[in-house]
C-alpha cells in the first residue's frame, strides 16, 4: 500500500501559520450551511462545484490546507488534492471541530 500524499497537520501549527502570515491556501470541505456557521478566517469552502475554479487559480507550489469536520473525510480530499499536482498538501487532524474547541475567538461567520 502507498503512503499517503498528503501530510497531518496539528492545530496549533496551523494557528501559528494564519498568525505569521504564512501564505497558505486553506479549504472547508464541510457543508455549506455548516462553514457559513463559522469557519477558520481565510478559508474557502470547497465542494464539488468550486473545485474545477481551485484547480484553476490556485498555485500548484502553495501549501494546501484541507479542514472538515473532525479531520477524517479531509484526508481523502488531501490524498486527491496532492494527485492533483499540489507539492505540500496537509489535512488539518481534530477538523474545525477541534479549532473551535481551541481558537473559539478565531472563528469567522
Amino acid at each position: 500500500m502507498d503512503a499517503p500524499a498528503f501530510r497531518h497537520l496539528d492545530i496549533p501549527t496551523l494557528g501559528e501559520w494564519l498568525s505569521s502570515d504564512t501564505t497558505l491556501t486553506l479549504v472547508d470541505i464541510r457543508d455549506p450551511v455548516s462553514f457559513a456557521g463559522g469557519h477558520i478566517p481565510g478559508s474557502r469552502h470547497l465542494d464539488n462545484d468550486s473545485v474545477a475554479a481551485l484547480l484553476e487559480e490556485i498555485p500548484r507550489e502553495r501549501p494546501l490546507v484541507v479542514v472538515c469536520y473532525h479531520g477524517h473525510s479531509s484526508q481523502q480530499a488531501a490524498d486527491w488534492l496532492a494527485g492533483q499536482g499540489f507539492a505540500e498538501v496537509y489535512s488539518l487532524d481534530g477538523g474545525f471541530a477541534d479549532w473551535r474547541l481551541r481558537y473559539p475567538e478565531r472563528v469567522e461567520r
